[in-house]
């Protein structure tokens, strides 16, 4: 193990070791949906419209616009890839993650000349600066209501002090020195901390870091409950590493700033203003979104008036594609362990492990591998589900299965659900509940006996266990264990 300190460069020094999963480019693309464009083919996967698939995290050399600027995307666009990055099995991720969380290793202070986020500094009051110019943020398709940032992470406080938060927004670059936010609404302690600013009329200084190893980034992804108000999950993020997080003060604003990000972005929320995101191209658009449609424009969207960009030299940009799997990776597997530190405190050891495929990018579909030790057990796996949906709002569909049933395969959970399923009895439906406001179908004209106003959803849930007293009736064929079966592939 090198003993440089933890950051995305030495993450990617690692992972090009491992074949396949990394590849760079000296090819010019323009970061115009081109790059995107191009992405989709080669590693997006996810929602992202067809053909896509699972590749390597892909370097772009030559960004048309920004010599000396490299562009980076897809790179926790696999499960596989995240867990050789975390030096973990993937298919336990979500248990790991609750070891982190329930662990954490505090975020530390450095001394400048441990930043190399400062190396060079462009400040708003320079004659020509321009985040447009500086700031090689792709946009995802034509239509898209500008460049956005799609994987920075934002670092504020309240007005107290007392508390820190990190949190993952799309923000989309407006002006040469502003850029539009969307907070989504409830749930999120920046959105918190604003309201703080807002109702006495004053800014909130914030700093978004942008160019991180994955540990910050899929750690600062963790909500409420597992995370409630006042913890800083950059400590989950010390804890996955076993190194903790170096953060250094702003130079434009009082807050900290990622110390070995490779940009970072200092301004404030600016309070009772607000911009309209498709300012510029007004195509009602604003970018796709996890569940692999183009979201809405928002007409309101809070302002950050930006004090000063910094970067290290040849510095890494940093790009997520809305719907691919990195959303999966970023939202789902955070997800999967708060569901499992949730049931696992209601009811130990029945919930086995769980999964949010990227059929649900990450947030809308779990898969929960249930225990059934005896008869009075039949009926938890129901309790486990409803335990998800009352914990995460966003969840739509639960896929409950058997132990012997491999949740990352789907054409095994698929065969549970045609072989262990009756439609009649196995369904269960829960209508006029709240889910994601991101979901096409929750508007009242799709469903207007349950859907009141936009963001409400019937939730599903689908029972592909086998009742206990039955259990001997679905046993699997069983076939002869070969432990050496590698063998006549040589």
């Amino acid at each position: 193990m090198t003993n440089e300190p933890y950051d995305l460069r030495r993450v990617l020094s690692e992972l090009k070791t491992h074949p396949g999963q990394y590849h760079e480019t000296n090819v010019a693309v323009d970061p115009n949906a081109e790059l995107s464009g191009v992405y989709r083919y080669i590693g997006a996967g996810g929602t992202v419209q067809r053909p896509t698939q699972e590749g390597p995290a892909m370097m772009f050399n030559q960004v048309t616009g920004f010599p000396g600027t490299r562009v980076l995307t897809g790179l926790m666009a696999s499960r596989r890839r995240v867990g050789l990055m975390f030096h973990h099995d993937a298919q336990t991720l979500g248990q790991f993650l609750n070891d982190a969380v329930d662990h954490p290793v505090p975020p530390v202070e450095v001394p400048e000349d441990q930043a190399p986020a400062h190396e060079v500094v462009h400040k708003a009051t320079d004659p020509d600066f321009d985040i447009r110019k500086l700031v090689a943020a792709p946009t995802n398709t034509p239509q898209d209501a500008g460049p956005y940032i799609t994987v920075g992470v934002v670092l504020g406080s309240n007005k107290a002090k007392t508390m820190s938060d990190v949190t993952i927004h799309r923000m989309v670059l407006e002006d040469k020195d502003k850029l539009g936010i969307y907070i989504m609404p409830g749930g999120r302690h920046i959105g918190k901390f604003a309201s703080e600013y807002e109702a006495v009329n004053e800014p909130m200084p914030v700093t978004i870091s942008i160019g991180l190893d994955p540990a910050i980034t899929i750690g600062a992804t963790f909500e409420p409950p597992t995370t409630p108000l006042g913890y800083n999950e950059l400590g989950v993020a010390g804890a996955i590493r076993q190194e903790a997080v170096g953060l250094v003060p702003g130079l434009t604003v009082d807050e900290r700033a990622i110390a070995r990000a490779e940009y970072t972005l200092e301004g404030y929320i600016m309070p009772n203003e607000r911009v309209q995101e498709d300012i510029n191209t007004h195509t009602g658009k604003a970018m796709p979104e996890f569940p692999g449609y183009d979201g809405d424009a928002n007409p309101a969207l809070q302002v950050i008036k930006v004090t000063a960009v910094t970067h290290r030299k040849n510095p890494i940009m940093q790009s997520v594609i809305g719907p691919s799997e990195e959303h999966v990776s970023m939202a789902g597997i955070p997800t999967e362990a708060s569901i499992l530190e949730l049931t696992n405190r209601a009811i130990p050891g029945k919930v086995l492990n769980v999964y949010n495929p990227p059929a649900g990018g990450g947030k809308l579909m779990t898969i929960m591998q249930i225990h059934k030790a005896d008869e009075a057990d039949e009926g938890i796996q129901r309790q486990a589900a409803l335990l998800a949906f009352s914990a995460f709002k966003e969840l739509k569909t639960v896929i409950l299965v058997d132990e012997d049933v491999d949740i990352f395969d789907m054409n095994d959970v698929m065969w549970t659900v045609n072989t262990r399923f009756q439609a009649d009895q196995d369904i269960v439906v829960l209508p006029g509940m709240r889910n994601h406001p991101l979901d096409p179908s929750e508007r009242p004209e799709y469903d207007p006996k349950s859907i009141r106003v936009r963001g409400m959803s019937s939730k599903l849930i689908l029972d592909g266990t086998v009742p206990f007293d039955l259990k001997d009736q679905f046993e699997r064929a069983q076939f002869k264990e070969v432990p050496d079966w590698q063998k006549y592939l040589k």
